[in-house]
């Protein structure tokens, strides 16, 4: 993330939307100038909101075309960074949309998997794992190794250590959690522990085509990669 130079003309924060994710639009022109112009947008938004934020800003169309993203950030840990400045304000507004479905819980595991590693790569990645969370399986209040040993033993019905008698004492049930996390891929959260269960994803949104609805731009005049 660009951290953003003080600035005199740097203009004040404008709140719009429900700050799901923000962004600092700037003028690129003014940019290149030497002069920081810009102002924050809160997303999701709407394309009267993006207008009003652009005349602002100095984007006229004529000497003042372009903008880019110097700063960006999200309520939902993760989010931002997959963020860059030539991130297209119509996807993070698509985006902060469909996060805006979530609940607080979901919000949690949406969180959670994204710090697992390997399902996402993308901003497009980001808005297709909101439709496949139930392609994971959480465990609520298995919060350590020794939690999560214990759940595949005791709670799961998969075994029964009854069988070994006294011998069901000395059953390491942290090791145990410990080989189960590394096998699954699976994390820990504030609320419990959550893995892929191995189906596969569906990808309705194809990193191409924002669906109308959410588009707050007609016309992409900022800068990208």
């Amino acid at each position: 993330m660009r951290t953003l130079p003080h600035a005199s003309s740097c203009l004040e924060s404008t709140v719009v939307g429900s700050s799901t994710i923000s962004v600092f639009i700037t003028n690129l022109g003014k940019y290149n100038e030497g002069e920081l112009v810009g102002e924050w947008l809160a997303l999701p938004t709407t394309s009267e909101h993006v207008t009003q934020c652009l005349e602002r800003i100095g984007i006229d169309g004529i000497q003042y075309e372009e903008f880019f993203l110097t700063d960006y950030e999200s309520l939902v840990n993760g989010v931002s960074d997959y963020i860059s400045e030539y991130s297209n304000l119509n996807e993070l507004n698509y985006l902060a949309s469909k996060l805006e479905e979530l609940s607080n819980n979901d919000i949690e595991i949406y969180e959670a998997i994204i710090d697992i590693g390997g399902h996402v790569q993308s901003v497009a990645d980001l808005i297709n794992l909101v439709d496949n969370l139930d392609c994971f399986q959480c465990l609520w209040n298995v919060n350590d190794e020794y939690d999560l040993g214990y759940y595949w033993i005791e709670e799961s019905g998969g075994y029964n250590l009854k069988e070994l008698g006294n011998l069901a004492n000395y059953f390491d049930y942290e090791k145990y959690g410990h080989d189960i996390a590394l096998e699954q891929g699976g994390t820990f959260y504030s609320s419990g522990y959550v893995y892929h269960t191995g189906e596969s994803f569906t990808e309705d949104y194809d990193g191409k085509y924002v669906p109308e609805k959410y588009c707050v731009l007609s016309n992409l005049n900022y800068l990208e990669n």
